[in-house]
Protein backbone atom coordinates (compact mmCIF):
# COMPACT_ATOMS: atom_id res chain seq x y z
CA UNK A 1 0.00 0.00 0.00
CA UNK A 2 1.21 3.41 -0.77
CA UNK A 3 2.14 6.25 1.41
CA UNK A 4 1.44 8.43 -1.49
CA UNK A 5 -1.72 11.39 0.05
CA UNK A 6 -4.62 11.30 -2.15
CA UNK A 7 -4.66 13.63 -4.42
CA UNK A 8 -8.56 14.32 -6.80
CA UNK A 9 -6.24 15.13 -10.15
CA UNK A 10 -4.68 12.31 -11.51
CA UNK A 11 -1.99 13.87 -12.68
CA UNK A 12 -0.75 14.98 -9.44
CA UNK A 13 -1.25 11.26 -8.28
CA UNK A 14 1.01 9.92 -10.61
CA UNK A 15 3.88 12.90 -9.65
CA UNK A 16 3.05 11.95 -5.81
CA UNK A 17 3.87 7.88 -6.71
CA UNK A 18 7.13 8.83 -8.27
CA UNK A 19 8.34 11.17 -5.72
CA UNK A 20 7.23 8.59 -3.00
CA UNK A 21 9.63 5.66 -5.04
CA UNK A 22 12.65 8.50 -5.70
CA UNK A 23 12.32 9.09 -1.71
CA UNK A 24 12.30 5.40 -1.32
CA UNK A 25 16.14 5.46 -3.28
CA UNK A 26 16.98 8.16 -1.26
CA UNK A 27 19.16 10.99 -2.12
CA UNK A 28 22.33 11.30 -4.45
CA UNK A 29 20.52 9.74 -7.06
CA UNK A 30 21.01 10.33 -10.56
CA UNK A 31 17.72 11.58 -13.07
CA UNK A 32 15.09 9.28 -13.61
CA UNK A 33 12.70 9.20 -16.07
CA UNK A 34 9.27 7.61 -16.57
CA UNK A 35 6.38 7.26 -19.03
CA UNK A 36 3.22 7.76 -18.01
CA UNK A 37 0.58 5.39 -19.87
CA UNK A 38 -3.20 5.71 -19.21
CA UNK A 39 -4.47 2.83 -16.15
CA UNK A 40 -7.09 1.58 -17.61
CA UNK A 41 -5.89 1.42 -21.11
CA UNK A 42 -2.72 -0.79 -19.84
CA UNK A 43 -5.12 -3.29 -17.63
CA UNK A 44 -7.41 -3.98 -20.55
CA UNK A 45 -4.77 -4.00 -23.22
CA UNK A 46 -1.59 -5.90 -21.58
CA UNK A 47 -3.48 -7.40 -18.50
CA UNK A 48 0.04 -9.71 -18.25
CA UNK A 49 2.19 -5.96 -17.67
CA UNK A 50 -0.32 -5.04 -15.69
CA UNK A 51 -0.37 -8.06 -13.36
CA UNK A 52 3.41 -7.37 -13.60
CA UNK A 53 3.22 -4.15 -11.90
CA UNK A 54 0.37 -5.09 -9.36
CA UNK A 55 -2.19 -3.50 -11.00
CA UNK A 56 -4.88 -6.22 -11.38
CA UNK A 57 -5.47 -5.47 -7.69
CA UNK A 58 -6.34 -2.33 -7.76
CA UNK A 59 -9.88 -1.31 -8.00
CA UNK A 60 -9.04 2.99 -9.23
CA UNK A 61 -8.40 2.16 -13.25
CA UNK A 62 -8.45 5.94 -13.85
CA UNK A 63 -5.07 7.66 -14.10
CA UNK A 64 -1.61 7.41 -14.88
CA UNK A 65 0.92 4.69 -14.16
CA UNK A 66 4.69 5.88 -14.26
CA UNK A 67 6.75 3.26 -16.06
CA UNK A 68 10.65 3.76 -15.31
CA UNK A 69 12.71 4.28 -18.37
CA UNK A 70 16.34 3.30 -18.98
CA UNK A 71 18.70 4.99 -17.29
CA UNK A 72 19.74 8.39 -18.55
CA UNK A 73 23.02 8.57 -19.72
CA UNK A 74 25.77 10.47 -17.47
CA UNK A 75 27.97 12.68 -19.83
CA UNK A 76 25.30 14.32 -21.89
CA UNK A 77 23.36 17.02 -20.35
CA UNK A 78 19.81 17.01 -19.20
CA UNK A 79 18.11 19.08 -22.00
CA UNK A 80 20.29 17.89 -24.55
CA UNK A 81 18.85 14.41 -23.89
CA UNK A 82 15.70 15.51 -23.56
CA UNK A 83 16.03 16.63 -27.17
CA UNK A 84 16.53 13.15 -28.22
CA UNK A 85 13.65 11.77 -27.08
CA UNK A 86 10.54 10.32 -28.87
CA UNK A 87 7.42 8.76 -27.54
CA UNK A 88 5.22 5.78 -28.70
CA UNK A 89 1.61 6.71 -29.30
CA UNK A 90 0.70 4.49 -26.44
CA UNK A 91 2.45 6.89 -23.74
CA UNK A 92 0.22 10.14 -22.56
CA UNK A 93 3.01 11.68 -20.54
CA UNK A 94 5.96 11.61 -18.75
CA UNK A 95 7.75 12.63 -16.01
CA UNK A 96 11.51 13.14 -14.93
CA UNK A 97 12.62 13.29 -11.61
CA UNK A 98 15.88 14.94 -10.76
CA UNK A 99 17.65 16.38 -7.78
CA UNK A 100 19.18 20.19 -7.74
CA UNK A 101 21.00 22.42 -5.56
CA UNK A 102 18.79 25.92 -5.48
CA UNK A 103 19.57 28.98 -3.81
CA UNK A 104 16.56 31.17 -2.35
CA UNK A 105 15.15 34.49 -4.29
CA UNK A 106 16.82 36.74 -1.57
CA UNK A 107 20.41 35.62 -2.84
CA UNK A 108 19.65 36.18 -7.25
CA UNK A 109 20.81 39.81 -6.64
CA UNK A 110 24.29 38.47 -5.44
CA UNK A 111 24.75 35.72 -7.65
CA UNK A 112 28.12 37.27 -9.81
CA UNK A 113 27.44 38.17 -13.53
CA UNK A 114 31.01 36.82 -15.08
CA UNK A 115 30.38 33.08 -13.99
CA UNK A 116 30.02 30.77 -16.70
CA UNK A 117 27.73 27.26 -16.13
CA UNK A 118 30.84 25.47 -13.93
CA UNK A 119 31.66 28.49 -11.69
CA UNK A 120 28.32 29.07 -11.15
CA UNK A 121 27.33 25.71 -10.46
CA UNK A 122 30.30 26.11 -7.82
CA UNK A 123 29.36 29.34 -6.79
CA UNK A 124 26.04 27.46 -5.69
CA UNK A 125 27.36 24.74 -4.06
CA UNK A 126 29.37 26.55 -1.96
CA UNK A 127 26.98 29.20 -0.82
CA UNK A 128 25.83 28.82 2.87
CA UNK A 129 21.87 29.56 1.90
CA UNK A 130 21.95 26.50 -0.77
CA UNK A 131 19.49 23.70 -0.72
CA UNK A 132 19.16 20.68 -2.04
CA UNK A 133 15.68 19.90 -3.84
CA UNK A 134 14.13 16.77 -5.71
CA UNK A 135 11.98 17.72 -8.57
CA UNK A 136 9.29 15.61 -9.88
CA UNK A 137 8.17 16.74 -12.77
CA UNK A 138 5.32 15.17 -15.04
CA UNK A 139 3.51 16.49 -18.49
CA UNK A 140 0.58 15.12 -20.47
CA UNK A 141 0.27 15.20 -24.27
CA UNK A 142 -2.67 17.32 -23.78
CA UNK A 143 -0.31 20.13 -22.29
CA UNK A 144 -1.33 19.32 -18.72
CA UNK A 145 1.84 19.33 -16.17
CA UNK A 146 2.31 18.91 -12.77
CA UNK A 147 5.09 19.57 -10.60
CA UNK A 148 6.11 17.92 -7.10
CA UNK A 149 9.51 19.68 -4.89
CA UNK A 150 10.97 18.27 -1.66
CA UNK A 151 13.76 19.99 0.09
CA UNK A 152 16.35 17.53 1.52
CA UNK A 153 16.16 19.55 4.68
CA UNK A 154 12.19 18.44 5.08
CA UNK A 155 12.58 14.85 3.67
CA UNK A 156 8.32 13.91 4.80
CA UNK A 157 6.00 13.43 2.57
CA UNK A 158 4.02 16.00 4.43
CA UNK A 159 6.55 18.41 3.22
CA UNK A 160 6.37 17.95 -0.59
CA UNK A 161 5.03 21.00 -2.22
CA UNK A 162 2.71 20.45 -5.60
CA UNK A 163 1.35 22.45 -8.27
CA UNK A 164 1.72 23.07 -11.99
CA UNK A 165 4.14 26.04 -12.82
CA UNK A 166 6.69 25.19 -10.07
CA UNK A 167 9.36 24.50 -12.20
CA UNK A 168 8.60 25.72 -15.74
CA UNK A 169 11.44 25.10 -17.71
CA UNK A 170 11.84 21.64 -17.26
CA UNK A 171 7.66 21.33 -18.06
CA UNK A 172 8.38 22.85 -21.15
CA UNK A 173 11.32 20.79 -22.37
CA UNK A 174 9.75 17.45 -21.02
CA UNK A 175 6.73 18.77 -23.22
CA UNK A 176 8.92 19.30 -25.90
CA UNK A 177 9.65 15.99 -26.17
CA UNK A 178 6.11 14.56 -27.64
CA UNK A 179 6.38 17.49 -30.15
CA UNK A 180 6.51 16.02 -33.98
Amino acid sequence: MSNTPMAANPLTRAVLEIDEYASGLGWDQPARLFALVDTARLKAQEPALAAQLGLEDESESSGFTPIEQDEIPTGKALDEFLGTIAWPDAVVGCALTVERLMLPPSVEASVPDHLDGARLTEWVASHPERQEVRMTVAVLRDGSRESALRLREKDSPTEVLTGPELVPGLAEALTATFAD
